[in-house]
């Protein structure tokens, strides 16, 4: 147990004067109600020895009444402040690991994401950080309130009758098995309640996200039917849990119930043959009821314990894991410069694979800076992969990428990434505004420089005729928007970071020839002095480029301008005469 709490230990640490603060608390608070049973002993045997005046006898009461009533009251200020304090301290750290957690899956790679689904992740970040919660605050202060009144509970018990104490004690083993076998078997099966939970939420995440096609292809009633499955599967499991959770609590009632009849047949006995007097026979089964509820809650602490042990588990994989990309072969003085980089990127000899699949093949090639460069190939030949490699979303091989002759891993990713825009192949919009959209990558730029990318991206215009222009929610995924729309808001979201490399991935496929016309003659004006590549499919995308490179089963087999790609009469060419008799007969038809 000790051991799988291990990575929490560090943040409980923060919280050690709190902690000291609540466990004082926790200690007035038992304290003081262990003293209750003593003051109905007292009580009663006052009231037994003084039976004479009535208004003796009121005196008594009023004062015993007084004395339970003021009893109850402090105990109360003193559990109010272990609550506040300890659960409070529960919310920090639940703070806390939010926050890291967050902060370790920022600081993942692609990789990452394609090993784990994004349903799995929000149930770690929901479901196991709630049952993580409520084992550091009410679990623990419920554990130490049962050991601390427990322990006052057994010292007055033994002052009172040792013998009496041992037989009402003596069904206490069995109860302490019967946690142990019940608690193991609970977190097995909270375990795979966990992860039922995170398949549903990946389903439901996935559907949601993937609206318009399950519409599209009508397979809703497949989809519900599913996740019905699912749901089905995740029921099963949760009712074996409440079953065995069940079993425990009655279980253990049953054993305290035993426990209560050894004590009144035992004890009854010792009062008759005076061994104890009625006052310490009262004080005695006050101090077992007392003590009850608190052993009763030993199911529930444990049921809570064990779900978060296997919750801490689930969540220190996400902060335990690390990133393959980071800054580890970084140069720290490429970071401390605010210079622009001036954008000239080289490779050499570069080859890259995807585990065993190779995927680009001794690829060389020079972009000055400043210069175009546009990349066309067939679908699956690589041209994706080598332009991911320049921000490292992927990691190109030593000394393979070079940037401004530097080796691509020596920048730190901050610096290198700031001085990238990249629009990649899936549009991705946030479930925010158009401006807040744009100004993600540039939070500080001005209204003029926003207005001026989204002119530039042929966008403006459409952002001017929206009911609530710059200000209009575009939807999650940017689902209000069209595919051309979303195009060039990414378009513009790249070009209002002004950045020294621009990277367009098949940026244009979703907007017509003349939108890409008027684009492309945008983009040469607000990227002057800007490296650009240009990922495409349409010759007219490339056409104007200062170097055409031709990719083909992660090769470079052509390259050159337009005129000269044309003159070699290779794959360039063939796919130029293909798009031209493609525009011929459209315009026939």
């Amino acid at each position: 147990m000790v051991q799988d709490l291990k990575p929490l230990f560090r943040y409980m640490a923060r919280y050690r004067w709190g902690y000291l603060r609540g466990t004082l608390a926790l200690i007035a608070t038992n304290a003081i109600w262990v003293l209750f049973p003593l003051v109905i002993e007292r009580a009663v045997n006052e009231l037994n020895r003084n039976r004479g005046s009535a208004a003796t006898l009121r005196h008594l009461v009023f004062f015993y009444a007084g004395l339970v009533v003021g009893i109850a009251a402090l105990k109360g200020v003193f559990l109010y402040a272990s609550r506040w304090i300890l659960i409070g301290i529960s919310r920090d750290i639940e703070l806390d690991l939010r926050n890291d957690l967050f902060l370790s899956l920022e600081k993942q790679d692609f990789a990452y994401y394609h090993r784990n689904r994004t349903g799995d992740i929000m149930a770690r970040l929901t479901n196991d950080l709630n049952a993580v919660r409520q084992m550091l605050g009410p679990a623990i202060m419920y554990s130490a309130n049962t050991v601390l009144f427990s322990i006052g509970a057994l010292y007055f018990l033994l002052r009172i009758s040792p013998w009496l104490t041992l037989v009402a004690l003596a069904p206490m083993p069995v109860a302490s098995i019967l946690v142990q076998y019940f608690g193991a078997r609970i977190h097995e099966r909270f375990e795979r309640i966990q992860a039922s939970f995170s398949e549903i939420t990946a389903f439901a995440q996935e559907n949601f996200s993937g609206a318009r096609l399950v519409r599209a292809f009508a397979r809703e009633k497949v989809q519900i039917a599913s996740f019905e499955k699912a749901n089905q599967e995740y029921i099963r499991r949760a009712l074996r849990l409440v079953q065995l959770m069940g079993m425990l609590w009655p279980t253990l009632e049953f054993v305290l119930g035993v426990a209560m009849v050894i004590t009144l047949w035992v004890g009854g006995h010792q009062v008759l043959s005076h061994r104890i007097d009625v006052g310490s026979f009262i004080a005695f089964n006050t101090y077992m009821v007392m003590l009850t509820f608190p052993i009763i809650a030993i199911g529930w602490v444990v049921n809570i314990f064990q779900r978060g042990t296997a919750s801490v588990k689930r969540i220190d994989e996400i902060l335990r894991a690390k990133p393959e990309i980071d800054d580890r072969y970084a140069d720290a003085s490429l970071g401390m410069t605010t210079e622009p980089l001036r954008g000239e990127i080289e490779f050499r000899g570069l080859s890259f694979s995807y585990g065993e699949r190779k995927i680009l093949h001794d690829i060389s090639l020079k972009i000055p800076a400043g210069s175009t460069l546009a990349i066309v190939g067939p679908t699956g030949a690589g041209k994706t992969t080598l332009v991911n490699l320049i921000p490292r979303l992927l990691e190109a091989p030593d000394e393979t990428l070079l940037v401004d002759g530097a080796p691509v891993k020596r920048y730190p990713l901050h610096r290198l990434r700031a001085n990238i825009g990249m629009v990649p192949q899936e549009t991705f919009l946030f479930s925010e505004t158009i401006r807040e959209n744009l100004r993600f990558g540039a939070p500080e730029a001005s209204e003029e420089a926003l207005l001026e990318a989204a002119e530039s991206a042929h966008i403006r215009a459409e952002f001017a005729e929206f009911p609530d222009g710059l200000e209009t929610l575009v939807g999650e995924r940017g689902l209000t928007l069209s595919g051309g729309q979303k195009q060039r808001t990414s378009i513009a979201r790249a070009l209002l970071r002004r950045p020294s490399i621009l990277i367009l991935d098949d940026a244009l496929a979703s907007v017509d020839t003349y939108t890409e016309e008027r684009i492309l003659q945008g983009l040469k004006r607000y990227t002057r002095g800007c490296t650009t590549i240009l990922i495409a499919h349409r010759i007219s995308t490339v056409r104007e480029a200062d170097t055409i490179a031709v990719l083909r089963e992660g090769r470079i087999v052509e390259t050159g301008t337009h005129e000269e790609l044309l003159a070699l009469g290779g794959y360039y060419a063939d796919l130029y005469d293909k798009q031209l008799l493609e525009e011929e007969l459209s315009v026939a038809s």
